[in-house]
């Protein structure tokens, strides 16, 4: 496996900088970090984003709607079409 070192990670920042600009670097640098800290939250399950609390949906009662799936009409069995030819 190869070893990043510093030169390597340097690099690597003044290729990103090169292609991002000065500019949109910080905001970029920071959507990162946001997405890592939501990702990580949602992980180990600290995020609390959810819509409901987990004790409230014990409470929900079941669903009940059943959907069946239209079935094609029975047919007659086929019949034989008569003597084979030779």
């Amino acid at each position: 496996m190869p070893n990043i070192g510093p030169l390597e990670i340097v690099i690597v920042l003044v290729i990103v900088l090169i292609i991002f600009g000065p500019k949109r670097l910080p905001g970029l640098g920071k959507s990162l970090g946001t997405g890592m800290r939501e990702f990580k939250d949602s992980v180990t399950g600290k995020g609390g984003d959810d819509d409901e609390p987990a004790d409230n949906r014990s409470q929900l009662p079941p669903a009940t709607t059943r959907i069946e799936a239209d079935r094609p009409p029975e047919r007659e069995p086929a019949k034989p079409a008569g003597e084979r030819a030779p």
